[in-house]
């Protein structure tokens, strides 16, 4: 049992590391493209709170494979599995911030603030209720 929900946990942050990766790569070339030189100071430090997020939420996604290495063969699978358990959940709020947060980057830098205020929300109150409320109700549903 706790062999099988080991490897369904892996194959979740196989899905989230590559999503979160490929953003963080995207967020780490902006600077040199030509436009970045038209943020305002706002927009910069915004980005770069963006991916420092980014960044951390990598590392954050990867922690369960350094926890597996360091408890590997010590007979403590419980403990490996409600940990990995635990970072899986914190890192699917946090991909849902990544995503609605550099939505509103974008729209930010293409349509201004008031615009980029109302989709990133939108984007976010989607995210929200896709990975939050839907698996809830859908828990609650099976029971």
């Amino acid at each position: 049992m706790l062999d099988r929900n080991w490897g369904e946990l892996l194959q979740e942050l196989r899905v989230m590391q590559t999503g979160v990766q490929i953003t963080t790569a995207f967020l780490m070339t902006l600077p040199f493209q030509s436009r970045f030189d038209e943020l305002n100071p706002t927009q910069i430090r915004f980005y770069l709170a963006l991916l420092v997020f980014s960044v951390l939420l990598t590392g954050l996604i990867l922690t369960p494979v350094a926890v597996h290495r360091k408890l590997f063969r010590q007979h403590i699978k419980e403990v490996t599995v409600e940990q990995g358990h635990r970072i899986v959940q914190i890192a699917l709020i946090g991909t849902g911030l990544l995503v609605s947060a550099s939505v509103t980057f974008i729209a930010d830098v293409l349509l201004g603030d008031s615009l980029a205020l109302v989709i990133g929300g939108a984007v976010l109150l989607v995210t929200a209720l896709l990975l939050v409320v839907l698996p809830v109700f859908l828990r609650r549903k099976a029971e």
